[in-house]
């Protein structure tokens, strides 16, 4: 029951946010879109630049979305509302709460991408998208939320939350195999930089676009990430509770 009882907290937020959220998370992928994708025309492996942007976008919209929807409101409710406080002391289980955080962040992410994914829909560029390519735009977001968790509970005032963003989000959306592609990069930063979630998203759901199968290596790492943040979190607030 925890885990439904964030899970709705958030879809009461999406409710009540609806036109603010939809709208956020089409105006700077648009603005790539049409920039890069549109305004600079290229080619990239042979084929129009196009064909390998739209799936970086998509897979950086549900890294933006997941990522926004827990860190910033998470580091209010912790510092100023308090609300982790009231957790602490309620029945819920604490695991319950971290899950659906996860996934509530998760859901977000996978609708910003799904906005794409209708916007670029008439440019009809034939790329693929399917039920796994929902799967691991899903599994992106779920990262980027425990990440999101995990800074929001570092954070020592409301201030931290965008500089997060800006230290580690946007490098990671303008580095991460979204705009042009990490084979490019110098040796030693390129496999740094290959191994980063949204680098193994990127290429996982262009690969799938393309038509052909995504790399097992990326479930992998995007998995390992998964659970080395969200076992950080738990440290967290189960320590802060037996304090």
């Amino acid at each position: 029951m925890g885990i439904v009882t964030v899970l709705w907290e958030k879809w009461t937020e999406f409710r009540r946010d609806f036109y603010k959220i939809t709208v956020s998370a089409m105006v700077s992928p648009l603005m790539y879109l049409i920039i890069f994708g549109m305004g600079i025309q290229t080619t990239s492996h042979g084929e129009p630049y196009l064909h390998f942007l739209v799936p970086g976008i998509v897979s950086m919209a549900t890294m933006t979305g997941s990522f926004s929807a827990i860190a910033q409101n998470m580091s209010v409710q912790r510092l100023y509302e308090k609300a982790l406080d009231q957790i602490m002391v309620s029945p819920t289980p604490l695991w319950q709460f971290i899950l659906g955080q996860v996934l509530g962040g998760a859901l977000r992410g996978l609708y910003a991408g799904c906005v794409i994914l209708l916007l670029t829909y008439p440019i009809r560029t034939d790329l693929i998208f399917n039920s796994l390519s929902l799967f691991i735009m899903l599994l992106n977001g779920m990262v980027f939320s425990t990440i999101g968790l995990v800074l929001s509970f570092m954070a020592k005032s409301y201030s931290d939350a965008p500089r997060y963003t800006s230290f580690i989000i946007t490098p990671m959306s303008f580095l991460c195999n979204t705009f042009f592609s990490t084979e490019q990069m110098p040796a030693g930063f390129r496999q740094a930089v290959a191994i980063l979630p949204l680098s193994q998203t990127s290429s996982m759901i262009r690969a799938i676009a393309n038509g052909q199968p995504p790399d097992v290596i990326g479930f992998v790492i995007l998995g390992a990430y998964l659970v080395v943040f969200g076992l950080i979190s738990m440290v967290f607030i189960y320590r802060k509770k037996n304090l």
